[in-house]
């Protein structure tokens, strides 16, 4: 298997219900090391930035004033087949349709407040985690 890293983001309805622990510890018992984390508040333009790629969609201001609504906590995930793995971890972005025992069927509000985001390839998690951290701010 390959050693991969991804991003990840406890998304703002996480961080207001104290789950960074709870979800941190879904991700180490998979096998997913924590090598770089933050909590941060977005701003509207950093959040318009990072979800670029859904300018167009009808939902994408909403996406952005659902985070900036609070704060998130970023991190970069790193393990075998991190990305693949993450994805399974997290479930199905509808919880109604995630798998038992993902963070998303545990502990989703929604499928708009879904608690946690996932990059969804190699090439994204680079642009991703480009995006939140400096390569000295990873340390695993």
């Amino acid at each position: 298997m390959a050693i991969e890293r991804t991003l990840s983001i406890l998304k703002p309805d996480a961080t207001r219900r104290n789950l960074t622990g709870a979800i941190n510890q879904r991700f180490e018992e998979k096998g997913l090391r924590i090598v770089a984390q933050k909590r941060i508040h977005l701003s509207r333009r950093e959040a318009g930035l990072f979800y670029e790629v859904h300018k167009e969609r009808p939902f994408f201001d909403e996406l952005v004033e659902y985070m900036v609504s609070g704060p998130i906590v970023v991190q970069v995930l790193e393990g075998d087949n991190a990305v693949a793995n993450n994805r399974e971890i997290m479930g199905a972005t509808d919880p109604s349709k995630a798998d038992a025992g993902t963070i998303r069927k545990d502990f989703a509000v929604s499928i708009g407040e879904n608690s946690v985001h996932g990059s969804d390839s190699l090439e994204n998690a680079k642009r991703e985690i480009d995006f939140f951290f400096s390569e000295s701010e990873i340390v695993g």
